[in-house]
């Protein structure tokens, strides 16, 4: 039984529709990859997932629950986690009291004070951060951090509710190749040994095809394509809505440069 189940998935703005019938299924310890050129409808079927707006029709199912119509705090509870394209930390908290705050939530604890919570589950999340490579850096301030390390303790963050799905929006932004490389390589390993499934978005294409174990593509709210990176790489539909045949976009450098990691022009896949 597929982790997440999605079926015929829609959303209309006014007379717009941002997402029409889409369907797709997600395991446990995957990574898929949603893509589509911008407008296609990638931001609005992931905030469909987490709860962030509600569809005008449709499934969305988390094992056996469905989704469709929770709260997004309900579904986080159910296990779905989320990281953010800009990074959401406490710049004055130490990034061990980042991922305590994390932890207290998950536990729905209240204290009047952080001093009463400073020593709660401060061993958790030391080894959350011991995953994540940041154990070194603790008890600094996030605020201080470099961009990429921010991200790992986003990622601790995201782990401290385990979830057992976790959406990434455009998880390496603003890094540089090696930075991106190293945190999806992090994510890929954490994902498969502790059986996450996780949907992200993603522009940069050398980090796609490097991670993704499949692809989904949307042009205009529509599933065009799905499959590994080979599948997507020929999919002549994928090809004409990016790069067009001539009649509607300029032609652009073929998928593969893109894939590689060579800079494409505007209108390439993303």
């Amino acid at each position: 039984m597929s982790l997440l189940r999605v079926c015929g998935l829609s959303k209309s703005f006014g007379g717009l529709k941002a997402v029409d019938d889409v369907s797709f299924d997600l395991e446990a310890g995957q990574l898929l990859a949603l893509l589509g050129p911008n407008g296609a409808g990638k931001s609005t079927c992931f905030n469909m997932v987490n709860g962030q707006l509600q569809p005008s029709s449709g499934s969305i199912r988390l094992d056996d629950h469905e989704l469709v119509g929770m709260r997004a705090r309900d579904i986080w509870r159910l296990g779905v986690g989320r990281t953010f394209q800009i990074a959401a930390t406490f710049n004055s908290m130490t990034v061990l009291e980042n991922v305590q705050m994390a932890l207290v939530s998950r536990e729905r604890k209240l204290f009047g004070l952080w001093k009463s919570a400073g020593s709660r589950y401060a061993d958790e999340a030391f080894a959350l951060l011991e995953q994540v490579g940041m154990a070194a850096d603790a008890h600094r301030a996030c605020g201080v951090l470099a961009y990429g390390d921010v991200k790992r303790v986003e990622l601790a963050i995201a782990l401290a509710n385990r979830p057992k799905l976790l959406l990434m929006d455009e998880p390496t932004a603003g890094m540089a190749p090696k930075e991106r490389n190293d945190l999806m390589a992090l994510t890929k390993r954490l994902v498969t040994e502790h059986r996450i499934g996780v949907l992200f978005t993603e522009h940069s294409m050398d980090v796609v095809f490097a991670y993704a174990d499949r692809l989904i593509v949307l042009a205009r709210g529509k599933l065009i394509a799905e499959g590994d990176a080979e599948t997507i790489r020929n999919d002549t539909r994928v090809q004409e809505v990016y790069f067009g045949t001539g009649k509607t976009f300029r032609p652009h450098a073929p998928l593969q440069e893109i894939a590689s990691g060579q800079p494409a022009p505007g209108g390439a896949l993303q």
